[in-house]
């Protein structure tokens, strides 16, 4: 067949190629293409925003002249579409049974394109209808005709080096949306109220931020976090202050452009291990009733037919070709059209499932076509090394250069600080950078940056709460308080934030510096979630996950009341960013020496205590020496390396604002030793090459 020949095919009957609407200048039309492996009949709608109940166009696809292997296209001319704003479809299928090729087919359904790079949800949206048999017509999301005249716009940004990054974890909506955040009305809980505040974000000094999930989400799901997408193109409807199509992409990148101009890089937190469609009696949407057990693990029981994995519901079957190609496509729209430089995996580990949820650890294949992807070959990809079922963390997951949040460094500072026993080693490696999970011998080789260090994230306490609650306090989710991450909180004393001894406030700030030193300290990438820099609660609730309300929204007004946390953050930052031995690319090896008060380490389960040297001249850096007191009791360490050049303190959490921290001409050592207070870190510098 001649090329004029196939061009004369695409024209009268589209094009399988790109999956989703794209605009064909040369001929003004509208290419739309759908994958549905096992559909007999496919129709597409197209509606205008007057009406959106019925269609102003439906037209039927020809499996003999508009399907290609498992796509089916069209080509609709502009004229041809009567000023229509939105798209669905209406697909049919085999009807459903027991097995692994359980199909859900409803050709009544009005059903959203996967592919949507735009989502309008019209005023009587409903879940509860398309979570019935039958028509839900007029109350589907549905698919928004992108504009002929809309084009990319550049968002190239030089990639920093790995080591110096610093993660700031982020909600667009709670950031912003309380009416002390200082944005305006208009923009609060948006993209662009994002940028309102971005000269707060370059005073804290953070140099990355991680977005929780802008996918399109189910509103009426009630998971105010967005860990229940509805389409992996599309940005959150909610998140845009305008409504106009495509304007959610617009402001979208405006945003990252606006981050990447104060030279702050953007993650996105995806999640391509489930979808809101939930189990049987779940919703559809999209993928059910397009190609279920294609999209879908099945179990092959008819009464219990998803896997479930991620604990929602339904897990994603990523061992599918059509799945996989849908997850790149993905990647490669939020990289090429949305600008950003990373992403953070929602239970990563699912990639490594089979069909029959079996553990493929060797090859999984998603892992080498994300790599061999041009568009993904300069993304951080950050992975949540676990799902439901398994626990991958370190050398265990298959992505030997991506990035893994390391929960393991999470519960060995939260138990270290809160004074357990038995900890003192296994804070040391994870200040070390955790080499134990992340070893740099000849066949893993891996770096210390690639463990993403945190205290805290949007699954658990708040710093704050985390030094305030021995009880969780989730009663507002409707559930019991055994929801959410297993924190190993301290409270100081005194239960909850009302009515606080000044004696136990005190002590919770020294709690939360100490957190925020040893995270600054540690070799690894420090991630801290929002609000944490200023003491932000959530009333004891540490699994806030369907809280829309002034429980999740940062309280900007207690910055002003805890300025002096946030001064030491901002300065930890800095003291972090001035001294590359800390962020360094490899291991610190023989530049590090450990030792205890006075002497060896006590590594005893009754020991709470250790200092160490880190030597800078490898780096053309100083020399730090800190002392790390978690007891009960001051503690007198012996500086154990002494030379010709005096030690400077430059933190000492046990101090009240601006004594904690003095970066500016901090106080000469005048001891060979110096008492710790109990519950503190102490950090002391000196020119290198000293000794």
């Amino acid at each position: 067949m001649s090329e004029a020949t196939v061009g004369q095919w695409a024209t009268q009957y589209g094009s399988p190629h790109p999956l989703g609407v794209s605009w064909v200048a040369g001929e003004r039309a509208y290419n739309f293409a759908i994958y549905s492996k096992h559909a007999e009949q496919v129709s597409l709608l197209l509606y205008r925003d007057d009406d959106v109940y019925n269609p102003v166009l439906r037209a039927s696809l020809d499996y003999l002249k508009n399907k290609s292997g498992v796509i089916w296209h069209c080509r609709i001319p502009v004229e041809a579409t009567f000023n229509a704003r939105y798209y669905a479809y209406q697909i049919d299928g085999p009807r459903g049974g027991a097995g692994y090729d359980y199909h859900a087919f409803d050709r009544d359904k009005i059903l959203l394109d996967p592919h949507a790079h735009a989502v309008y949800l019209p005023a009587d949206f409903s879940r509860a209808a398309a979570s019935q048999p039958g028509t839900n017509a007029g109350k589907a999301p549905l698919g928004m005709l992108a504009s002929p005249h809309t084009h990319p716009i550049s968002t190239a940004q030089a990639r920093r080096h790995d080591a110096d990054l610093v993660i700031y974890e982020m909600h667009v909506r709670g950031f912003t949306q309380r009416m002390n955040s200082g944005v305006a009305d208009e923009r609060r809980g948006t993209f662009l109220g994002v940028i309102d505040k971005i000269p707060y974000l370059q005073s804290l000094g953070v140099t990355a931020v991680e977005l929780m999930p802008i996918h399109q989400f189910d509103p009426q799901e009630g998971n105010y976090w967005g860990y229940m997408p509805m389409s992996f193109f599309a940005p959150h409807d909610r998140y845009a202050t305008g409504s106009s199509p495509c304007c959610q992409l617009a402001e979208f990148r405006q945003m990252v452009d606006a981050l990447h101009e104060a030279d702050i890089e953007v993650i996105i937190d995806v999640v391509y291990n489930h979808t809101c469609e939930g189990n049987h009696l779940g919703p559809t949407y999209c993928y059910k009733g397009i190609d279920n057990s294609t999209y879908y693990m099945m179990t092959g029981n008819p009464h219990d037919p998803y896997a479930n994995y991620s604990g929602t519901g339904n897990t994603l079957n990523t061992a599918n070709r059509a799945v996989r190609r849908m997850i790149l496509e993905s990647l490669r729209y939020w990289v090429v059209e949305g600008g950003v430089d990373g992403f953070r995996f929602d239970l990563a580990s699912i990639f490594t499932r089979n069909a029959d949820g079996s553990i493929n650890i060797d090859d999984p294949p998603i892992f080498g076509q994300i790599a061999a992807e041009e568009e993904l070959a300069n993304t951080r990809l950050i992975a949540e090394p676990w799902d439901l079922g398994t626990y991958q963390l370190g050398r265990n997951f298959p992505g030997r250069q991506w990035m893994q949040w390391n929960g393991e460094f999470r519960d060995t500072i939260q138990r270290f600080v809160r004074g357990d026993e038995g900890m003192v080693g296994r804070m040391m490696s994870r200040l070390y950078g955790s080499s134990d999970l992340f070893p740099d011998d000849r066949f893993h080789a891996y770096h210390p940056f690639q463990s993403v260090n945190y205290v805290t994230s949007h699954d658990g306490f708040t710093l704050y709460d985390l030094c305030a609650y021995n009880c969780k306090n989730n009663w507002a989710n409707g559930h019991n308080n055994l929801d959410g991450h297993n924190d190993f909180s301290w409270n100081c004393g005194w239960e909850g934030d009302v009515h606080v001894p000044a004696d136990v406030m005190a002590l919770r700030k020294r709690q939360a510096r100490n957190f925020c030193c040893l995270l600054m300290l540690s070799a690894g990438t420090p991630m801290f979630r929002m609000g944490d820099e200023f003491l932000q609660t959530q009333g004891g609730n540490n699994n806030p996950y369907n809280q829309d309300n002034e429980v999740t929204w940062l309280n900007w007004e207690r910055l002003d009341r805890h300025r002096d946390v946030f001064r030491f953050f901002q300065q930890m930052i800095a003291f972090r960013v001035q001294h590359p031995s800390i962020q360094r690319w490899g291991f610190w090896r023989e530049d590090v020496r450990w030792y205890g008060p006075v002497g060896e380490v006590d590594f005893s389960a009754s020991s709470h205590c250790f200092a160490y040297c880190l030597h800078g001249a490898s780096q053309r850096d100083d020399d730090l020496y800190v002392m790390i007191n978690a007891s009960a009791i001051p503690v007198r360490f012996q500086v154990q390396e002494q030379g010709i050049v005096p030690w400077y303190r430059v933190v000492d959490t046990s101090l009240p604002s601006p004594n904690d921290i003095q970066l500016e001409a901090p106080p000469p050592m005048v001891s060979s030793s110096y008492e710790v207070a109990s519950r503190s870190v102490v950090v002391f510098v000196r020119e290198s090459g000293s000794r």
